[in-house]
Parts: C-alpha cells; sequence; structure tokens
C-alpha cells in the first residue's frame, strides 16, 4: 500500500526527472537550432554557370548582405556574359533575329518586379527590380519595358553577338523551331538564396527559347510560374520548357507543397508529376520537354526534380559551391 510519504517521495524524484528532461531537451532544442543557423546564408542556382553566379551571390551573403542583392548580383553574371547563348548578353534572338529578354526578382516581403520582352539591355534583373521599387506595377512589357529602363538610366546595345548572328542565318534557312532539350546544359538561370537573417529571396532571367516567335513570353518573368518566394516557408524556381510550368503554376506549387509538409525534394518531385501527367493527358511526347525545378525551404534544406536526365543545379553554402545532379523522372 502507497503512503502519503510514499506518494511525496515518489513526486520528488519524478519532478526532479522532469527538470533533467527539461533541460536535457532545451539542450537539444539548442543544438538543433544551431544545427539550422549553420546552413545560413545559403544560395542555390541552376545549371553550372550557377557555380560562377554563385561564387557572386556568396560575396555578398558571406558579408552579411542581403538575399534580395546576393540574387541580383548572382544572375548578372551570365547575363553579362557574351558567350552564354540563353541568358542575357549573347542570348540567342527569336526568329525575328531581335534578342528578348525576360526576368523577375521577388523579395522576402513579397515585394514583385518583373520585365517582359525586353530587348537592347544587358541586364533585365535589375530592370525588373528597378520596376520592384521604382512603379506602383509588378511588370512591364515590351517597349514599355524598354523606355521605363533608358529613363533610369539603363545603357541601350545591341544584344546580338557575333555567334548568335550567325546560328540564327544558318537556321532560317529550314525555320524549323524545334527546342532542344537540355541545351548546351544552358538555360534559364533561376537562383534562391537565405541570408545570415533568414531571410529568403529569388531571381530568375532568361533570353528565352531561341527562333521563338517575336512576343513569346515563357515562365521565367512569371511569379508564381518560374520564381515564387515565401519568407514563411520557401522559395523554388524552375528552368526548361516554359509553357509546362505556366501550365502548373510550378514555383507557387513547390512552394505550397513544402507548406504542406513536404521536404523540397518531395514537393519538386510533386510538381513534376504533374507535368508528367498532363503532358500525357495531352498526348505529348515526354521525351521532347525538360521542366527541372530547384527549391530551398526556411530551415535551409534544398532539393530538386525534373523530367528527364541532364539538369544539374550550383548550392553555395558554408561547406563551399558545388554541382548536383538532379534525379529524374524519365528513366529510359
Amino acid at each position: 500500500m502507497t503512503t502519503r510519504r510514499d506518494f511525496i517521495k515518489t513526486s520528488a524524484f519524478a519532478s526532479a526527472a522532469l527538470l533533467v528532461s527539461n533541460s536535457d531537451a532545451n539542450s537539444l532544442v539548442k543544438e538543433v537550432m544551431l544545427k539550422k543557423d549553420s546552413v545560413k546564408p545559403i544560395v542555390l542556382s541552376t545549371w553550372n554557370f550557377g557555380l560562377k553566379a554563385n561564387e557572386a551571390a556568396w560575396q555578398v551573403l558571406s558579408n552579411n548582405g542581403n538575399a534580395l542583392d546576393a540574387v541580383e548580383a548572382g544572375v548578372k553574371i551570365p547575363e553579362g556574359d557574351p558567350t552564354e547563348r540563353s541568358v542575357g548578353y549573347g542570348g540567342r534572338p527569336d526568329r525575328d533575329g531581335r534578342v528578348t529578354l525576360d526576368a523577375c526578382i521577388m523579395d522576402e516581403n513579397a515585394n514583385i518586379g518583373s520585365v517582359a520582352c525586353l530587348e537592347f539591355i544587358k541586364h533585365p534583373i535589375s530592370v525588373a527590380r528597378a520596376v520592384m521599387e521604382k512603379t506602383p506595377h509588378v511588370m512591364l512589357v515590351g517597349d514599355g519595358a524598354l523606355q521605363f529602363a533608358l529613363s533610369q538610366g539603363f545603357m541601350k546595345e545591341n544584344l546580338l553577338v557575333e555567334d548568335s548572328e550567325k546560328e540564327w542565318k544558318e537556321w532560317l534557312k529550314t525555320s524549323n523551331y524545334k527546342p532542344i532539350v537540355n541545351i548546351e546544359n544552358h538555360d534559364t538561370i533561376g537562383m534562391i538564396a537565405m541570408d545570415a537573417a533568414g531571410n529568403l529571396s529569388g531571381a530568375c532571367t532568361t533570353s528565352g527559347m531561341a527562333y521563338k516567335m517575336h512576343g513569346r513570353v515563357g515562365d521565367s518573368p512569371i511569379i508564381g510560374a518560374g520564381l515564387y518566394v515565401d519568407n514563411e516557408i520557401g522559395a523554388a524556381t524552375a528552368t526548361g520548357h516554359g509553357e509546362e510550368v505556366i501550365r502548373i503554376a510550378g514555383c507557387h506549387l513547390v512552394v505550397e507543397l513544402m507548406r504542406q509538409g513536404n521536404s523540397p525534394d518531395q514537393a519538386c518531385r510533386i510538381a513534376v508529376d504533374r507535368v508528367v501527367k498532363l503532358t500525357a493527358n495531352r498526348k505529348k511526347n515526354l521525351k521532347d520537354i525538360q521542366v527541372g525545378f530547384i527549391a530551398l525551404n526556411k530551415n535551409g534544406e534544398y532539393g530538386s526534380y525534373c523530367v528527364q536526365s541532364g539538369f544539374n543545379y550550383a548550392v553555395h553554402d558554408n561547406t563551399g559551391n558545388r554541382l548536383i545532379n538532379a534525379e529524374f523522372h524519365l528513366k529510359v
């Protein structure tokens, strides 16, 4: 029979054990938080030219800069490289021989800016940021985007480099428009980053599909398709055939899937599965399509998935900068 004295003694031991348990739990929580802190800052970007882009972004992040400045600085590297054939200066033209650029940017407060079908401006990402910060709008297109850029001091210049012009003239002999999967291991550059303060931002920029119809716009400048950031949950960006990404509002979908508890890898996989299903429903050949997503959550965990092999992405954190081959759906 348990006496009152035994009960008090047992309760005292239990309370002491609970205190020890709580102390251990607090230590564990602190340890987990430290581990989470150790992944900040971090930056991800699409394709192998993301390595150089990441280095520029890391210069900002490693000096306690904010994620918005980092992603702009990062994607400007391929934008300004005349040897890169799918982004900015050096990008392939449309079927009329005109280089038209698309870009968007988004910060931790859901401020957004975008430009589409912009000509003669080397860094559309900076114009997109100016739209975000200096206008009441979120998107400017075509001549309106150009006139705004010029009013903000951006320099007008010819973006059709000699090699791109030669290729376009050769293409005109057949004028056969058939986008090539994983062309040159390059495409859009999308970049997402978390700074030391834990805030997220993203940027996405491209010259679009080579020899497209003039005026064609893909997913890259469309918030929710080519890029999406939710500072409470995570961020995602996309690459590949923009029409397919737009069809599922791809990056918004990935972030919402992370909100539901999916890891970045799982969220990207589910989004790609939706592309695959809709492709089958439309009786299109999946081998002609590439779509890839990369995602980063608020804990600094990241992942990717794509339709078929060949897509890779770059990751830079405190352990260094490296290129990772994405897992893919199409195995044959």
